[in-house]
């Protein structure tokens, strides 16, 4: 079974990806930016950390998943030398749920405002 979920974002269309795809039981989280309807929110790490967060956990929802089938997370982080920033709010959430965790250092994203991007592998019990 493949399931495709998107946001209806301009950007989804224009490029041919999906917000995330379900494959059996499992489902990947496409990077995803603190980014609103005003634009990017939050002007430091930790602030769009908890905002990507927030947004996943939507993603996840909606897909019928939590925070806790979450098995990968990947940060993309524009400067490595703020990683502790960005660990504290990923930690505030998945401290206790301890998926893989990579933190990657990348040149800056097309909106220079952004300063993290977050993707997210989830997998549920095949009960």
């Amino acid at each position: 079974m493949r399931k495709t979920f998107g946001t209806g974002s301009v950007w989804e269309q224009t490029l041919g990806y999906s917000r995330a795809v379900q494959v059996d039981t499992t489902l990947y989280i496409s990077a995803t930016a603190a980014s609103g309807e005003d634009g990017i929110v939050g002007d430091d790490f930790y602030t769009q950390t908890q905002y990507i967060l927030q947004k996943l956990g939507v993603v996840l929802a909606d897909a019928g998943f939590s925070f806790d089938d979450v098995v990968q997370s990947k940060l993309y982080l524009t400067d490595i030398s703020k990683w502790e920033e960005a660990g504290r709010a990923h930690g505030e959430v998945f401290g206790e749920i301890r998926p893989t965790l990579a933190l990657v250092h990348v040149l800056p994203f097309l909106d220079p405002k952004m300063l993290v991007e977050i993707e997210l592998v989830a997998q549920k019990s095949a009960n």
